[in-house]
């Protein structure tokens, strides 16, 4: 008797021992990368969620900047890690949407080499100017724009990410011609314009709010498809004077493809949960941030596909290259 329950117990160790991982996850801290660099709307999303994680999980989420190559660093890094569960990467709609037809070649593909986890918010760009640029509308700056061509210069997180898009879309439907200039994330952007080295950004909100309560740069419009009721008296770019202007700048958690099953719907549970929390949304719509509520990670996924389509036929009408 007691040799047939050490048989059953010795051969059923192996599937105990496979299922323990998963069932007591996490055991360790968990590393979410992030594209850019410290300050922005991406940085803001992932440390709220990270720290409700690290509460309700009992271990560590550590946020590890990678900013460079448009987020091909950082990309790049989370699709060779290990999938366990324990790494992450926020991607955004540059890197993950937009790349793709930006270059004939990637280190990655955000499809095959990503299992989607959620989206998780949509982050409300704003149209900011410093206050030597001599417009205080949107029809004013197209004005302004049109009698300067070509000396306008607008700031963004690199190319392909949102505000980027944003200043190629609106040189399209407005007809003007200003100059991008490429940074490795929102923030120091944000910095040359406030210093007036550069004259407009369409930056996150969380990125310019700041500036625009000091007085140090003026907001023109947003670039929602409505108007917002944390910041009502901004117009959107559309009613302001450019008709079918907008841009959704999305963030959604992603894991290296072939992460454990239970691991990405437990994290998927788990952050869906906690951007429902009241605090967290407060925080989050105070810097324009909102969340979005997947249904499921395949729901993401199916999104993460239609951007890609979507993008492909922006990036190609625009004529935007890689720089």
């Amino acid at each position: 008797m007691r040799f047939s329950l050490a048989l059953v117990l010795l051969c059923a160790a192996p599937a105990l021992l496979a299922q323990t991982p998963q069932q007591s996850y996490p055991v360790k801290p968990i590393r979410v990368i992030i594209l850019v660099v410290p300050g922005g709307g991406a940085d803001i999303t992932s440390r709220t969620v990270g720290q409700k994680l690290t509460e309700t999980l009992g271990q560590q989420v550590i946020v590890d900047n990678r900013p460079g190559g448009n987020g091909i660093v950082g990309m790049e890094i989370a699709a060779r890690s290990n999938p366990d569960g324990y790494t992450l990467v926020l991607g955004t709609i540059g890197p993950v949407a937009v790349n793709p037809s930006l270059y004939k070649k990637l280190p990655y593909d955000p499809v095959r080499d990503f299992d989607p986890i959620a989206r998780a918010v949509s982050a409300l760009n704003v149209l900011v100017v410093h206050p030597s640029v001599p417009a205080k509308s949107v029809k004013e700056l197209i004005a302004h724009a049109k009698a300067n061509p070509a000396r306008l210069t607008y700031g963004s997180s690199g190319v392909g990410f949102a505000d980027h898009l944003a200043g190629e879309l609106f040189n399209t439907l407005a007809g003007v011609k200003m100059v991008h200039v490429p940074y490795k994330g929102g923030a120091p952007a944000m910095l040359d314009l406030v210093g007036g080295n550069l004259q407009l950004i369409f930056a996150t909100v969380s990125t310019a709010l700041g500036s625009i309560k000091a007085g140090r740069i003026r907001p023109l419009a947003i670039t929602f498809a409505k108007r917002v009721e944390q910041f009502p008296d901004w117009p959107t770019v559309a009613e302001a004077g450019v008709p079918g202007f907008a841009v959704d700048n999305w963030y959604g958690f992603m894991a290296p493809r072939g992460s454990p099953k239970p691991v990405v719907a437990k994290l998927h549970a788990e952050i869906n949960r906690i951007l429902d929390l009241p605090d967290v949304k407060e925080r989050l719509a105070g810097v324009g941030i909102y969340p979005f509520v997947a249904a499921t990670p395949a729901a993401f996924g199916d999104y993460i596909r239609s951007e890609i389509r979507k993008y492909e036929q922006v990036v190609q009408a625009s004529g935007v290259k890689a720089e």
